[in-house]
């Protein structure tokens, strides 16, 4: 064997290989890993210019993965303010008083649905302590907002509006804008005049960014938008990408076959640590802004409509794709939703089989459980999300839902007893993007998903690793620690299989090595 750029020793290797399970020491050459082995291996796989590194017993399992993410498009989402820790409205008046103003608007983000405290999402609740300042805040779930009257005023919204998908201005009975804005087309009125990151900013944050995913562990990320492609080719030509990225671009409804062909056309399109490969599609939208498409209204009376008007066209356009080889992702809460992708993928026959995605399927009744595994659809969930639950069903998530839909929350464990292929992220910014929660809340879910079991901890590693591999169809390549499959991989302190979860939560990142690079290392 040629010499080794990288040499990892001194490791317990958990190799997620059935061929060979465990091993002590690893050798990587040219972004690959050349050889797996024991550590008397080691002097034959050095060179004069071989690097190696004594893991000092850290426990090395392959590359972990994000399997739902938007760290650029994430960048203008995670602007301004951080109100995540709001819980009130007190508490969120509170924190807009003393906002930083930028460019003379308030922007914040991360606000959760329960900080109004059941009132209806409305400006009147903290335009007095702004001051005729125009703001825009974003809610959790990326699929709301709140906008002040003077941001409203600037963009022009002074009514309701009709757009191609599910979307809505809400207003109240006499028509005036109640400035909350429900899903992308009617947040994008505000969001096209509010200030936004200057180029180099963005630039700068988005490096950032990648190394503290790094620092977590993370190897990977599977983006679930377009991004900013040009963007991540500039930085991705002048430096090391910390987290390898895979785009998938957006189609929304209204995508005539022009649109199909520049989204077949983008496939493809890549370079060092980052590709586009697939196409992300919406069947609905969120519980707590009443769009999740359900079976049964929801209990303020929505939620019986899927976000593509016409759920005819989805099928019709991933049936396009599909014939094109491109695989599918597609966001789907509500049980109807999922129903109608699973019956889109079956009408795809045998070749679908291992080539689709639903995300997120935050309630699901029991009889479409064993569908995902019959039909090859990768189920990806994000447990963080369960922590904007309550165990006592006093959230608005449960409150929406009823009792009965509740208690169906992200179900990890009941997809993995099915036979599914459940592969796990974070959804960052809707939730932080530390792996290592990922994996702790996998195994423990939180809020309304807490009575449930979780998955058990090698489950959950292989929902970050083998199963993310087999999510993104590149399980030749990745999920293991195997000669030929890519030089991703992630040494922690603990054994994130049998720590327990809330050790593995704060465990130490001893070294994490993207493409051959080291690309975090402790001390």
């Amino acid at each position: 064997m040629p010499a080794a750029d990288l040499v990892l020793t001194g490791a317990r290797i958990r190799t997620l290989d059935p061929d060979r399970p465990t091993a002590r020491a690893v050798a990587l050459r040219d972004g690959t890993i050349a050889a797996v082995g024991e550590a008397d291996d080691v002097r034959d796989w050095r060179g004069s210019g071989t690097e190696v590194i004594d893991l000092h017993g850290a426990h090395l399992v392959p590359g972990l993965v994000d399997s739902h993410s938007h760290p650029v498009w994430g960048l203008d989402m995670a602007t301004g303010a951080d109100l995540s820790a709001v819980t009130d409205l007190a508490g969120l008046r509170a924190a807009l008083a003393r906002a930083e103003r930028v460019e003379g608007w308030v922007i914040g983000y991360g606000l959760d649905h329960n900080a109004f405290e059941g009132r209806p999402v409305h400006h009147d609740l903290v335009a007095d302590v702004l001051d005729g300042t125009p703001a825009f805040l974003r809610l959790y779930d990326g699929h709301s907002a709140l906008a002040t009257p003077a941001a409203l005023a600037a963009a022009g919204v002074t009514g309701p509006r009709t757009f191609a998908q599910r979307a809505e201005v809400v207003c109240d009975a006499s028509g005036r804008p109640t400035g909350h804005l429900v899903e992308h087309a009617a947040m994008d009125l505000v969001a096209a005049v509010a200030p936004r990151p200057a180029p180099a900013e963005r630039r700068a944050r988005l490096l950032e960014l990648l190394s503290a995913m790094a620092a977590t562990g993370l190897t990977g990320a599977h983006v679930m938008d377009g991004g900013d492609l040009d963007l991540v080719e500039s930085v991705a030509r002048e430096t090391v990408l910390p987290v390898r990225l895979r785009f998938a671009p957006w189609c929304m409804p209204g995508a005539d076959a022009d649109v199909l062909g520049e989204l077949i056309e983008l496939q493809g399109r890549g370079g060092r640590h980052w590709l586009v490969g697939g196409v992300k599609f919406f069947m609905d939208g969120t519980v707590e802004g009443g769009t999740a498409w359900l079976e049964h209204a929801d209990c303020h009376g929505q939620g019986t409509a899927a976000f593509w008007p016409d759920p005819r066209a989805y099928a019709e356009a991933v049936r396009t794709l599909h014939a094109a080889g491109v695989r599918t992702a597609t966001h789907a809460i509500g049980d109807a939703a999922v129903r109608h992708v699973l019956d889109t993928v079956a009408s795809l026959g045998p070749g679908g089989r291992g080539a689709h995605r639903i995300e997120h399927i935050e309630t699901v009744p029991d009889e479409l459980l064993p569908r995902f595994a019959e039909l090859g659809v990768v189920a990806s969930l994000q447990p963080p999300h369960t922590g904007y639950t309550r165990d006592d069903g006093s959230d608005e998530w449960s409150r929406r839902l009823g009792g009965e839909r509740a208690a169906r929350a992200w179900r990890l464990r009941d997809l993995r007893d099915a036979g599914a292929t459940v592969a796990l992220g974070s959804d960052w910014p809707i939730a932080h993007y530390d792996v290592r929660a990922v994996l702790a809340t996998a195994r423990r879910p939180k809020g309304a998903a807490a009575h449930r079991p979780g998955l058990t901890g090698l489950q959950a590693l292989e929902g970050c690793t083998r199963h993310a591999a087999l999510a993104a169809g590149e399980s030749a390549v990745a999920g293991r620690v195997a000669p030929g499959c890519r030089a991703d991989l992630t040494a922690l302190t603990v054994d994130p299989v049998t720590a327990p979860a809330d050790e593995l939560a704060s465990a130490p990142v001893a070294l994490t090595v993207t493409g051959g690079h080291v690309v975090h290392r402790s001390g």
